[in-house]
């Protein structure tokens, strides 16, 4: 929707919306600068507080793609006149408890009714100007790591109708609640220049996040679909509960995407699913895969090698 509107320059900016990266960030001096971002949707889980808590970390997300530290939130709420404010309450109260796990200060928001409950928050962060994460930069021969499972879509709709489990629900939960910010400390412990590129798996799914990359680094990702974390339930439950987003990432990013013949219409329905507060999609030097590796396995058990970056080919990204 902005691609339209003029370009406005200024050398302080040093990232926005033209590389459709995951935040902007705005240089104060040679040390720091200023990462902002903003995300709100509407409920995908019954429970009030619980979807308090991953509006929150969603929201905090596209802070730690970037390699930044989250400092202050304002809320984004709207909902119907006749709701129960208890309810309401519910929902800010969760997000409130993530945001006290990520040590990042609630200064304020704004509410508007609407006919559909909608949260979020708006961010901003901290982080060095030369230590940027972004999903450019991604380089030939670097190895590619996922930090979370994928299906959180297909199992919200699946909840929707009322055709999944408890303990599939439970898993994809906690999935959605648990912070990026211990993945991101690992990745920025490494040595400077180890990670190349990183962004977080959201709305797109993996491979439309992957083909952003892909395109704004110039190069191909391939990856090794057997090697994609996923969700418990989530490859069962896909030809059945295909999300609105993920028909329309399926038809957006598809035609640039090499399948492979052993690669199922489910996986692929599953690496289309939009994610909510999805994992980290780093592009480590190949020198530092297996200290990336090591390092994030102990944070976030599910964290896979999924891939590896190569040169330029007829497709953005490969699956095999």
């Amino acid at each position: 929707m902005l691609g339209g509107l003029p370009v406005m320059t200024n050398d302080r900016v040093l990232v926005d919306y033209r590389t459709a990266d995951d935040a902007g960030v705005y240089k104060l001096d040679d040390e720091r600068a200023l990462v902002q971002t903003v995300d709100f949707f509407t409920p995908i889980v019954d429970d009030a507080f619980t979807y308090g808590q991953i509006a929150a970390a969603n929201a905090l997300s596209d802070v730690y793609a970037m390699g930044g530290r989250p400092l202050t939130a304002l809320a984004i709420a709207a909902f119907p006149k006749d709701l129960d404010p208890s309810l309401l309450g519910r929902i800010f109260a969760g997000g409130l408890e993530t945001l006290q796990r990520a040590g990042v200060s609630l200064l304020g928001g704004h509410t508007v009714q609407d006919q559909e409950i909608k949260f979020g928050y708006a961010v901003t962060g901290e982080i060095h100007p030369r230590r940027i994460w972004m999903n450019a930069g991604a380089r030939p021969g670097d190895v590619l790591f996922l930090t979370k499972p994928l299906g959180t879509g297909i199992v919200a709709t699946a909840l929707k109708a009322d055709r999944v489990s408890d303990s599939v629900v439970s898993a994809a939960v906690a999935s959605m609640s648990r912070l990026n910010r211990a993945a991101s400390e690992a990745l920025a412990s490494l040595p400077h220049g180890a990670v190349h590129a990183c962004t977080d798996i959201t709305g797109f799914g993996l491979i439309g996040h992957g083909s952003e990359m892909a395109v704004a680094s110039g190069v191909t990702l391939e990856i090794e679909s057997a090697s994609v974390p996923l969700l418990p339930g989530a490859l069962d439950l896909a030809a059945a509960n295909v999300p609105g987003g993920g028909r329309t990432n399926a038809e957006h990013f598809g035609p640039d995407v090499q399948v492979s013949a052993g690669v199922s219409n489910d996986l692929l329905t599953v690496m289309h699913d939009p994610q909510t507060s999805g994992g980290l999609l780093a592009s480590v030097d190949p020198a530092h895969a297996d200290a990336a590796e090591a390092l994030l396995r102990q944070v976030d058990p599910a964290t896979r090698r999924v891939g590896r970056v190569t040169s330029p080919q007829s497709h953005r990204l490969v699956l095999r």
